[in-house]
């Protein structure tokens, strides 16, 4: 089984810029397109960024296009999310997870990390 241990978040101030990781045990991380999820009090927990095996394959919600950068190393077994202009909606618990994009994005993974908080807000 892969553990997988994000780290990053923080409070930052509207406008503000964070970048999260995820580390991941095993080399089964490189075999997989891995996506950052999101769950904000109350809410479901939603995708906001996937990656390919293959690095130039990516994927965004509108609501964070333009916004936000994921990025992997496949050596490292690292996922990385670059979050700029961040938004008091960005607000949530960030996770990492293998993705499936064949059925809505939902994460491939049954197990999940402690997560990492990210708030934005003045």
């Amino acid at each position: 089984q892969v553990q997988l241990v994000e780290s990053g978040g923080g409070l930052v101030q509207p406008g503000g810029s964070l970048r999260l990781s995820c580390a991941a045990s095993g080399s089964i991380f490189r075999a997989y397109l891995m996506g950052w999820y999101r769950q904000a009090p109350g809410k479901q927990r939603e995708l906001v960024a996937a990656i390919g095996v293959v690095t130039s394959s990516t994927f965004y919600p509108d609501s964070v296009k333009g916004r936000f950068t994921i990025s992997r190393d496949n050596v490292e077994n690292t996922l990385y999310l670059q979050m700029n202009s961040l938004k008091p909606e960005d607000t949530a618990v960030y996770y990492c997870n293998a993705a499936n994009p064949s059925l809505g994005w939902r994460p491939m993974w049954d197990f999940w990390g402690q997560g990492t908080q990210v708030t934005v807000s003045s």
